[in-house]
Formats: structure tokens, C-alpha cells, sequence
């Protein structure tokens, strides 16, 4: 490892954790926009309210910066120092867990998981997943993208015109977990690197 791959994987990971912190909470406000006491379309009108001021603020940044280039040195300074700061604190939550992390999960865990969460439908949304996982798991700040690469990892198929209640979009089937693995069924392997 180079000297700077240290302080740039600091960074990188803080720039990260900021990135997700700020599109949790944007999302968060937007969504509290919501009237529960309306139905249909009036009901959401608060939340295109909300997010047409967050459209207005980027505009409006995106339009200062233009005017002002200098300015992103100060932009780019702030988030730097801010990144930097969230990095060091997620690098000592990983030095402290140390050995003491749980294990993930294994194929078959994640398999009942999924059936768990179709009960009698014939597939489950991926965001559906996150969703619980993020509620019950542990998954806070992870994304879609995440969640795809851990299936791809445990060999657990996924498709992204997976239909449910009516509604195409990435997620699983029922028929594709009910088939055994390719992690269920190893074939044994001659090569003397993997045999240890």
C-alpha cells in the first residue's frame, strides 16, 4: 500500500458517508412533505413543492459558482475537511469492531430472508429488501447498488423486470430461489490454493 492510499481511502470513504448522509436527510424532508390527511395527488403536492426548492437551491448554487468560480475553492475546502472528519470517525468504528464484527450472513439465511419477505407472491422488490434491512439490519446508508452486489456475491439471482402487484422493476423471484444454488452444490476442486 502507498504512502496516499492510506488518506485517499480516508477520504474517499468520508466523501461517501457525507454523500449518503445528505441524500438521507434531503430525502427525508422531501418525503415529510406528504399530507396525511388528503388522497391521491394532492396528498403528494407537498413533496413536489419540497423538492422543487432543492431543485431551485442546486439551480441557484450551480448559478453562484458560475458567477464566482473562486468559490468552489471554499466549496471544495469545506467538503474536504468535512469528508476527511467522517472518514476518521468511520475508521475508528471499524478499528474498534475489530474482530468482533458479525459474520455476514450466508446464502441460505438470505434465501429464507426472501421467501420470508414474498410470503405467498411470486417475487419480492429489491427495494422492498433494502427497506427491511435497512429498518432491521443494520443496512443504514446502503443503497440499491449494494444490496445488488451482496446477491451477486451469494449467487442469489435477481432481474430487473421482476413483477409485483402490477409493478416491473428490479427484484427477485420465487421460482428462481426455490432452485438450489451453485454455492448448495460445490464442485470439488484439484487446485492445491483453494483447498486450504
Amino acid at each position: 500500500m502507498s504512502r496516499l492510499a492510506r488518506p485517499a481511502a480516508r477520504l474517499a470513504e468520508g466523501s461517501a458517508i457525507l454523500a449518503r448522509g445528505i441524500g438521507r436527510r434531503v430525502t427525508a424532508w422531501v418525503a415529510r412533505g406528504r399530507r396525511h390527511d388528503l388522497t391521491g395527488w394532492r396528498a403528494a403536492l407537498g413533496c413536489w413543492a419540497r423538492l422543487a426548492v432543492v431543485t431551485l437551491g442546486v439551480y441557484l448554487l450551480w448559478r453562484l459558482v458560475r458567477a464566482m468560480p473562486n468559490l468552489m475553492w471554499l466549496l471544495t475546502g469545506a467538503w474536504t475537511i468535512a469528508a476527511w472528519r467522517a472518514g476518521r470517525n468511520a475508521s475508528a468504528d471499524v478499528e474498534e469492531a475489530g474482530e468482533e464484527a458479525p459474520a455476514p450472513p450466508d446464502a441460505e439465511a438470505v434465501r429464507a430472508l426472501l421467501l420470508a419477505l414474498m410470503g405467498e407472491g411470486s417475487g419480492v422488490h429489491l427495494r422492498t429488501v433494502l427497506a427491511h434491512l435497512q429498518e432491521h439490519a443494520g443496512w443504514e446508508g446502503r443503497t440499491m447498488a449494494d444490496l445488488r452486489a451482496r446477491l451477486d456475491h451469494l449467487g442469489i439471482p435477481f432481474d430487473r423486470n421482476v413483477k409485483v402487484a402490477g409493478v416491473p422493476t428490479w427484484g427477485v423471484r420465487k421460482r428462481d430461489l426455490e432452485t438450489p444454488s451453485p454455492a448448495a452444490n460445490p464442485v470439488p476442486s484439484t487446485d492445491v490454493s483453494t483447498a486450504a
